[in-house]
Order: structure tokens, then sequence, then C-alpha cells
């Protein structure tokens, strides 16, 4: 198991730091929210989508540890520009990973820009719903939209 120096990086710290460029505001109007049961983080984000269906704004409130709040930020800086498939393969993507590494078999690191810097909290299966808030929390206000 990874040690908190090699968990907590400085990078990983810069990461969840960098959340705060990224504020929830009314001008996102899709909203979505996600929390992980087993410690308790959450997470509220908003979209905004392009004439075109791709995501042209997010932003965050986040209430996690510093893994959730890195793999948040690794998710608003990557989604720019993407679809909700890429969204939604990217969520199943790193679900998969992150099972695999609880029952402690091989799988590789999922094809995520920048995801690579959390990768040791794969190792502490305590972190995997903080890891996968922001996905989960922006297939619930992409399913919102679909709803309406």
């Amino acid at each position: 198991m990874a040690s908190a120096a090699t968990l907590y990086t400085p990078e990983v710290l810069a990461l969840a730091t960098s959340l705060a460029a990224h504020p929830l505001d009314g001008g996102l109007g899709l909203r979505g929210d996600a929390r992980s049961p087993r410690c308790g983080s959450s997470l509220s984000l908003g979209l905004s989508l392009a004439p075109d269906g791709r995501i042209e704004r997010v932003g965050v409130a986040a209430h996690a540890c510093a893994i959730g709040q890195a793999a948040a930020a690794i998710f608003v800086h990557a989604v720019p520009g993407m679809t909700p498939a890429d969204i939604a393969e990217g969520e199943k993507s790193i679900s998969a990973w992150l099972e695999a590494a609880a029952r402690g078999l091989p799988a590789p690191l999922p094809d995520w820009p920048g995801l690579a810097s959390i990768a040791p909290a794969a190792e502490y299966p305590a972190r995997h719903g903080a890891i996968t808030l922001a996905w989960r929390a922006a297939l619930a206000a992409l399913a919102a939209c679909d709803g309406e």
C-alpha cells in the first residue's frame, strides 16, 4: 500500500487547491450532486453545454478529502470540449479500474488526462468513492438535462 507521503504529493495538493479557479455559479444551468457513503465526501457540479452538446464550462463545490478534490480538478481540467458519452465512458473505466484495485487485481490506468497524478489512491478503497464524485455528479447533471 502506498504511504501517505506517496499519496498526498505536492502535485495532488496543488490539484486540490486548483478547484478554487472553477467555482460553482449561477451561469451553469445543469446541476448534479454526488456523495460517497463510505467517506462522506460530497460534490456539487454545474455544467454548461456548447450548441454542439459538448461541455463548455464546469464549476464545482467540493466537500471532500484532498484526493477527492484532486480527482475533481483532474475532471474539471480535462472535460471542456468532451461529450456526455466521453464522461460516461470515463466514469465506467475509472470505476472498473478502482474495482479491480479493490480486489487486488492489476488493471491499466484509464485513459483520462491527468489521472496518473492520483493513481496511488487506487490502493486505498476508502478513497474510491471520492475519486469518482465529479464523474457521477456530471452524469447526474446530464441526466437531468435529458429529462427536460
